[in-house]
């Protein structure tokens, strides 16, 4: 999958360079903003063979992450969107253990800022390919409790130094990533579009982190955010494709 987003981008590099110098392409121009909901699809392989030694469920399928984006096109540069997105979403999977419940939650998040160009060549849409660069954080959860508290024997526990069936591990790691997409903007009217796109997230920085901020070392390389995302989005703004 990375051998072939890295055969488009050299194309469409060859394609833009091109296009420079065709006659009768007008740049397109606009500005829109909406919600853009991205479908991840990530590596559970790592994190997977843990759950499975203690005798949890494995996590699977995709993760829907919610937010929002924008753009606009940099009339400076012919058919060149600058913008923004933000987006979070997370996996749970849940099981009962010797009458214990337990709850793994796998949740991904980050910001980025968006380049992309625009072919000038498709027309009544726009047919783009870009980069996102930015930040975002991993966060694993494991729980394992009763299913049921009382506010007054939680903090005699703490103080009388009691053993209670509940436990917790909470594991971060923050990292930055590229993001290379291709996306389709069709417009159902000049003020309104749908997107459909798609991209490989690869990231970038070890850095762990346990319960309270304390650092975590020795983390599995294949346990990551890295993975296949789909774009959507409904938009509202000015189209000129």
């Amino acid at each position: 999958m990375r051998k072939i987003f890295l055969l488009f981008l050299t194309v469409s590099s060859f394609l833009i360079a091109q296009s420079e110098n065709q006659i009768g392409w007008i740049a397109k121009f606009g500005a829109a903003g909406g919600i853009t909901p991205m479908i991840i699809l990530p590596n559970y392989d790592g994190i997977n063979s843990e759950l499975t030694n203690i005798g949890m469920s494995k996590l699977s399928g995709p993760i829907v992450a919610w937010g929002g984006g924008g753009y606009a096109y940099v009339m400076i540069i012919d058919n060149l969107r600058l913008g923004g997105i933000g987006f979070s979403g997370y996996k749970s999977e849940s099981t009962v253990i010797k009458n214990l419940d337990t709850e793994t939650k796998y949740s991904i998040g980050g910001g980025a800022l968006t380049i992309e160009y625009t072919f000038p060549f498709v027309k009544n849409m726009a047919l783009s390919a870009g980069f996102m660069f930015g930040g975002g954080s991993l966060d694993i959860d494991v729980y394992q409790n009763e299913g049921s508290f009382n506010w007054n024997t939680i903090w005699d526990d703490i103080k009388n130094g009691n053993s209670v069936d509940y436990k917790e591990l909470s594991i971060k790691n923050s990292y930055y990533f590229v993001l290379p997409t291709v996306n389709i903007d069709f417009p159902i009217t000049r003020f309104l579009a749908i997107r459909g796109g798609i991209g490989y997230q690869f990231t970038f920085g070890d850095d762990w982190k346990i319960g309270n901020g304390k650092n975590l070392n020795s983390v599995p390389s294949n346990i990551n955010a890295n993975g296949l995302v789909f774009q959507t989005g409904i938009l509202i703004g000015l189209f000129a494709f």
